[in-house]
């Protein structure tokens, strides 16, 4: 069992404006570090409702105020074992080192060939798609690599609101890899931010090898 040295003061955690699944996240971060207390802001009833079961769930009481303004804040105390409490499908506890993992040779590859998770609004599917990549490191196992082909190329264009997830991504040993043919038919080689080029033959030889293929649908 990992030891979390509690902080007796408030912590504030500001969850506006965020989507899900990021208030969850930047809770469950707050409570890693050691927060014994947390008010979290809140714009929605979403994340207020969603934050409370997640909290509820680790063994933290919860309370709330009225709303104002449209926002609400919840008061969040950690229990005496809230660290040893395992929570949803990812399994991971309030010490799990899921924000700290880094990427082995699993054989577990990500493929991602649209700008859009699901069917119907595209505006809502890149929204979603980008929202997906900025939660990949919260998981355990991480990826070994991550494949990138047709409009999935806009991803690590300086258009993408996932850069920043997939340099973290990078620096904890995922390889991004980017279709080299996609990137000149969407005219975006020169946009290119984050991974490096690849061709039909290595994303072909990846996806033959792999142990384990995940694509959002």
């Amino acid at each position: 069992m990992n030891w979390i040295f509690w902080k007796k003061k408030t912590t504030r955690v500001d969850c506006r404006g965020q989507s899900c699944p990021q208030p969850v996240i930047a809770v469950k971060d707050a409570l890693e570090a050691g927060n014994r207390l947390l008010a979290v802001v809140v714009d929605n009833e979403v994340a207020k409702d969603t934050i409370t079961r997640f909290a509820q769930d680790r063994n933290c009481t919860v309370s709330g105020s009225e709303p104002e303004n449209g926002c609400w804040t919840l008061t969040v105390k950690a229990g005496r074992v809230c660290c040893q409490k395992q929570v949803g499908p990812e399994n991971y506890s309030c010490a799990s080192a899921a924000s700290t993992a880094s990427a082995g040779s699993n054989g577990l590859v990500y493929v991602i060939s649209s700008a859009s998770m699901g069917q119907g609004s595209d505006d809502l599917g890149w929204a979603l798609l980008q929202t997906y990549v900025q939660t990949i490191h919260k998981i355990t196992p991480l990826p070994e690599k991550i494949l990138l082909y047709n409009e999935g190329v806009r991803l690590v264009a300086e258009e993408s609101g996932a850069l920043k997830a997939l340099e973290q991504l990078q620096e904890q040993g995922v390889e991004v890899l980017a279709c080299g043919t996609c990137l000149n038919f969407y005219e975006l080689a020169a946009a290119l931010r984050v991974g490096r080029i690849t061709d039909m033959y290595e994303i072909m030889s990846t996806v033959n090898n792999a142990a384990k293929v995940v694509s959002p649908s």
